[in-house]
């Protein structure tokens, strides 16, 4: 699909008003993407595993109004007013205008919220944008009930990547590949796809621990950090790594290679923080609590083999990966021995999910 293919139709008997609401989860990436082209163009294709407690829940209320000379929105958080979010929400339908004409008809209530704790440390952006961009698609799909579920899967994944790059990773299946690569069909720069190639099912319910070493607020946020690579010494071979990765990673998949994943999953970690390590001006997100982590997975990988790996966001934090099958034992290590350098003890037991779900109002 290209961008034509999400411009608007002719919208039918625009309703008074209405209420929707959708459930968007988060998503970590194991082929990272980091550098991006106007606009939210990722500079390399990425894959992700959609999370599945780690979710932002939406509801939309819209009411037509009289004038349609500007955009008309208020902005609930977790039940409070959220003036500091509205700017990020204005640019957003700025973006989607074009793409949604019906915007300037309504005033919209906007009410969000997470189902894991406020400034724990995890980036809300993208299920954040992803379950925005769900809800307005569904009001859109109430105008025009032609639309079928590709093009309204494809078309939210679109307008979430147009408010957060990562957020069109958070709109369907357990897998999620965004960017164009050569040799994965229907893959594209615009939006978020279903990966399409055959997956053992060991990685179908992979669990993921996210240990919440830092709940501040990052000394450097992701969008300076990907301008960054515009001037990076480093920048294209590194794109040209997560091409190959992402090569590498389908035998991987398919044939449920654990050593292959570990190897590769890590590898893509640390590459992604070496990247800001050595930009310009450089910085590093990591903690001394995070280093402490990786050491002891490590260590503990070797005494035990139990293929347990590590991967990073942007961020401190770390996520543990680990099978369902080696469930108990790796919780009773991440209680034992990890919880100590989490901010507070804190960490969060999350698993591979199925994507964004509608909530009946």
């Amino acid at each position: 699909m290209t961008e034509n293919d999400f411009l608007p139709g002719d919208y039918q008997n625009l309703p008074e008003k209405g209420k929707v609401t959708w459930k968007a989860p988060s998503n970590i990436a194991l082929v990272k993407y980091w550098g991006k082209r106007p606009v939210q163009i990722p500079a390399n294709p990425s894959i992700s595993f959609t999370l599945d407690a780690c979710a932002t829940t939406t509801s939309v209320s819209f009411e037509k109004k009289n004038t349609k000379e500007s955009f008309s929105f208020d902005l609930f958080f977790e039940g409070k007013p959220k003036e500091d979010f509205k700017p990020k929400i204005q640019t957003f339908l700025e973006r989607i205008e074009i793409y949604l004409s019906f915007l300037k008809e309504y005033h919209f209530t906007i009410e969000t919220s997470n189902s894991f704790p406020h400034s724990s440390g995890i980036a809300s952006s993208a299920s954040g944008m992803a379950a925005l961009s769900l809800c307005l698609m569904d009001i859109e799909k109430q105008l025009n009930p032609k639309m079928d579920a590709s093009l309204f899967f494809a078309k939210a994944s679109y307008l979430a990547r147009l408010g957060s790059g990562s957020a069109c990773r958070s709109i369907k299946g357990n897998l999620v590949q965004w960017g164009k690569h050569l040799n994965i069909p229907g893959s594209s720069d615009l939006y978020g796809i279903e990966y399409p190639f055959e997956v053992n099912p060991v990685f179908e319910t992979y669990c993921d621990t996210i240990l919440l070493v830092h709940k501040g607020q990052k000394q450097v946020s992701s969008t300076v950090g990907h301008q960054l690579m515009h001037n990076h010494p480093y920048a294209e071979n590194r794109f040209k790594q997560a091409s190959s990765n992402l090569d590498n990673l389908k035998p991987i998949l398919a044939n449920g290679d654990l050593e292959g994943f570990i190897k590769l999953v890590e590898s893509e970690a640390l590459t992604l923080h070496a990247m800001m390590m050595t930009s310009m001006p450089y910085f590093m997100l990591m903690k001394p609590d995070t280093m402490e982590i990786i050491n002891k997975i490590w260590q503990y990988r070797e005494e035990t083999n139990t293929p347990v790996c590590f991967t990073l966001d942007a961020g401190a934090n770390v996520h543990l990966l680990y099978p369902a099958s080696d469930k108990e034992k790796v919780r009773d290590f991440i209680k034992d021995t990890l919880a100590e350098h989490c901010e507070n003890g804190q960490y969060i037991h999350d698993q591979v999910g199925e994507g964004a779900i509608k909530i009946n109002n």
